[in-house]
């Protein structure tokens, strides 16, 4: 005798699924991340994006917010005074 898997009706994982705003592929809400832009506590836009969108929009986000200084070499800070150096205080 073969059992048969039934699902009860509202229980699919179809059920919660809508479409990621930028791929379009559905996602469950327990996966999904909504991106909020709020300026001056206003919404100005809301993004629901799955799991590997959300991974891109946070590299894209990464690369433009770094300024144009951190791809030249890093700072390194005030030169270290040599021990040979004779400090002559008035």
């Amino acid at each position: 005798m073969k059992a048969l898997a039934r699902e009860s009706p509202g229980m699919s994982d179809d059920a919660d699924a809508e479409p990621c705003d930028w791929c379009g592929e559905p996602v469950a809400d327990p996966l999904s991340r909504t991106v909020r832009v709020t300026v001056d506590r206003s919404e100005i836009d809301s993004q629901r994006l799955c799991p590997e969108c959300f991974a891109d929009w946070i590299d894209r986000y990464e690369t433009e917010m770094r300024s144009d200084d951190a791809d030249e070499a890093a700072d390194p800070g005030p030169t270290p005074v040599d021990d040979d150096t004779d400090i002559i205080v008035d």
